[in-house]
């Protein structure tokens, strides 16, 4: 028997594992095709070549909904303007946390200025695209596809990176690792959805699996024995409709029950860290952590908070934000270190769009544009990326800032310099990548 210490990743593991498993007679047909193939597929899997990195690099994604207010997150409080706009709500240049001579971030975000300061947090400022649209539901999905144009794609560039170019995801050893995007929450994303359907959806590990639309009793064991019988479909002829039908509902019903377990037991294990806040982001990054500590095979992880829609009364409801964003950043990447896993993550922040640059009258902000976002890791290059938009009056856009950084640009340096797959096919383009990775 081979010795398992020879084996180099757990995707070789779970490769030569699975050899064994198809050799079973009650193996479903497809995992006996799906095995044969996976010896090529690891190898030619693309990966970048980033010193002390291994295959398993991780992408986390905090989606901020509703429109973060860039100007009170990173503060322009050297630019009189910045005042002038926001009488009432601007934050006061003795409470920002400086960070040059112009900018700071808001005061609740000092736990942030630690990972900034250390070398682990990099801003990009003045984040967006061409022709802005203020509409939530457009922006997003803008964001979502990367693709400012067009209005009906049905997959993510997330997803489109799941089906094309991550290692271990390719569509064979999907059937036997479907999770290689995890999103926390009830509704998938459209930034994850894929053709190959390689990201999974949960709120809580131990509700992720099948159960029965019965009660406990005779309908329940039926509903079981059926669930399970679907599940080790032998098929013997494809060229068969039917069987060709019974071989997919199998691996869907492989999957679910593959992920399930896997989510489960890794829960089981998990030991949680230090310091998690009571707040919702903390709380799916907590999750996200215990995943990673699990050794789930997973290359992205989604996670959001809404509530920055701040129209009305914009100061207490954003400070808490900030204070839960910072707060929750934090004890993820120390969770992270304690595992002996914080090398492998990359999290990066994003918000469909900025505010306005002037307060309204109900000392709120509406609809803007350009906005700044962050980016986390022990291996990215830390510091400001792209200068501060002008606030003058006569370089703004009908009220609005310009944006100088593409959002594609970011997208297109975690794909290629940290995820190490070509940006250009995913993205529709070729954009300039920014030196944070």
């Amino acid at each position: 028997m081979e010795d398992l210490s020879k084996l180099q990743t757990r995707r070789e593991f779970l490769r030569k594992g699975i050899l064994f498993l198809a050799a079973s007679s009650t193996a479903p047909f497809f995992l006996t095709r799906t095995a044969l193939a996976l010896n090529s597929l690891v190898s030619n899997a693309p990966t970048a070549s980033l010193p002390g990195l291994t295959d398993d690099r991780v992408l986390v994604v905090i989606q901020m909904g509703g429109g973060n207010d860039g100007l009170n997150t990173v503060v322009p409080y050297a630019m009189d303007d910045y005042y002038c706009a926001r009488p009432a709500i601007g934050i006061a240049a003795d409470k920002v946390i400086k960070i040059n001579n112009v900018i700071g971030l808001h005061p609740n975000l000092a736990k942030l200025k630690a990972l900034y300061d250390d070398g682990q947090m990099a801003i990009v400022q003045g984040v967006g695209y061409p022709n802005p649209d203020r509409s939530h539901f457009r922006s997003m999905e803008i964001w979502h596809t990367a693709d400012p144009k067009s209005k009906d794609l049905q997959f993510g560039w997330l997803g489109r990176y799941l089906d094309n170019a991550c290692p271990g995801c390719s569509p064979k050893e999907a059937q036997i690792n479907p999770m290689g995007g995890v999103n926390i929450g009830n509704l998938m994303p459209l930034s994850m959805k894929s053709q190959q359907g390689l990201s999974i959806s949960l709120e809580n590990p131990d509700n992720f699996r099948w159960i029965p639309l019965a009660d406990e009793g005779t309908d329940a064991k039926q509903q079981q024995a059926v669930f399970e019988k679907l599940n080790h479909v032998v098929a013997a002829n494809l060229s068969d409709p039917q069987i060709a039908r019974l071989d997919f509902l199998s691996r869907v019903a492989m999957n679910a029950e593959l992920s399930s377990n896997r989510i489960r037991e890794v829960a089981r294990k998990y030991k949680p860290g230090p310091g998690y806040p009571n707040s919702g982001i903390a709380h799916q990054l907590q999750l996200v952590a215990q995943m990673i500590a699990g050794g789930l095979d997973t290359r992205v992880f989604y996670v959001s908070m809404g509530g920055f829609d701040t129209h009305a009364n914009e100061q207490g409801p954003h400070d808490r934000l900030m204070t839960e964003l910072a707060e929750a950043v934090t004890a993820f990447y120390k969770d992270l270190a304690a595992q002996g896993n914080d090398g492998r993550v990359l999290t990066m922040t994003f918000s469909e769009f900025g505010r306005r640059v002037a307060q309204n009258a109900s000392n709120g902000t509406d609809h803007g544009t350009a906005a700044p976002l962050f980016v986390f890791g022990t291996h990215i290059k830390g510091g400001l990326y792209g200068a501060h938009p002008s606030l003058d009056a006569a370089q703004l856009d009908h009220g609005d800032l310009n944006f100088h950084t593409d959002f594609r640009s970011v997208y297109a340096t975690v794909l290629e310099n940290w995820l190490g797959a070509k940006s250009a096919p995913i993205l529709g383009g070729d954009f300039k990548k920014l030196p944070f990775v």
